[in-house]
């Protein structure tokens, strides 16, 4: 993760962490708590808007973000260290109960007007840009769906917040405000757990996007700091990750 200078912070870790790695952090989080006997605390969201809280000076000492711009950007801009490709992720299509969509017909059903679509909030949700990635990526299966995939597309996240201790995912399925939601599939496989009922279908081999997480240390954090982030890749850390459903990075 680079070397840092130590500060005088007391030993709590501060985590700034996209919404989709609460689950895994958390355990994680336990899990270095434990061993170290330091305290973490973190902040879940949207890794875009997270990131800007930490340019503008939020107190924040590791980045976990759903993709690697945004730690890139804090890294070019000197306000943290070197960014590590820290786990791996996938899109996945979640369904209301009782939809018929397959893998092979998600395209057209994600098409009909009849059909609400939800993504996340492009620049603000990486889970967004990969959502309109998956649109740009039909435009070569199907010319000219990626504008109406874009159109139609409702961008839920921050649109309203869901009950607490729900996934705004699964939440706004259940609500009604989407019939098919375009997210993580370890998002899709949360929301599940708390809708039984709701389907989580692949995305065929010529729609797939992926997501790279990176991870980076932000200048003048103490050494807990920079040792929980070591322990985040570290073969515990990565194995608390594959059991939450993430890739390795």
């Amino acid at each position: 993760m680079g070397a840092m200078a130590s500060s005088t912070r007391a030993d709590t870790v501060h985590v700034y962490a996209a919404g989709s790695l609460k689950a895994a952090l958390t355990d994680i989080a336990k899990a270095f708590e434990a061993d170290s006997g330091s305290a973490v605390q973190a902040k879940y969201g949207p890794s875009g808007l997270l990131k800007d809280e930490i340019a503008n000076g939020a107190k924040a000492d590791v980045f976990a973000s759903a993709n690697m711009e945004h730690p890139q950007a804090l890294a070019r801009a000197g306000k943290s260290g070197p960014v590590v490709l820290f786990a791996r992720n996938k899109m996945c299509a979640l369904v209301k109960p009782g939809l018929a969509v397959s893998t092979s017909n998600l395209l057209d059903r994600m098409l009909d007007p009849a059909i609400r679509l939800g993504t996340s909030t492009p620049k603000a949700d990486p889970s967004g840009d990969y959502a309109f990635a998956v649109f740009a990526r039909a435009d070569h299966v199907r010319q000219g769906v990626q504008d109406v995939l874009e159109k139609k597309a409702l961008q839920l996240t921050g649109s309203a917040a869901p009950p607490t201790g729900r996934t705004i995912y699964g939440w706004h399925v259940a609500e009604g405000h989407a019939d098919i939601f375009l997210t993580y599939c370890t998002n899709a496989l949360s929301a599940q757990k708390e809708n039984p009922g709701q389907q989580i279908v692949a995305l065929p081999e010529d729609l797939a996007v992926s997501a790279d997480y990176g991870l980076t240390v932000i200048i003048g954090v103490s050494t807990i700091a920079q040792r929980f982030a070591r322990f985040i890749i570290s073969t515990e850390g990565q194995k608390i990750l594959v059991r939450h459903g993430f890739a390795p990075g």
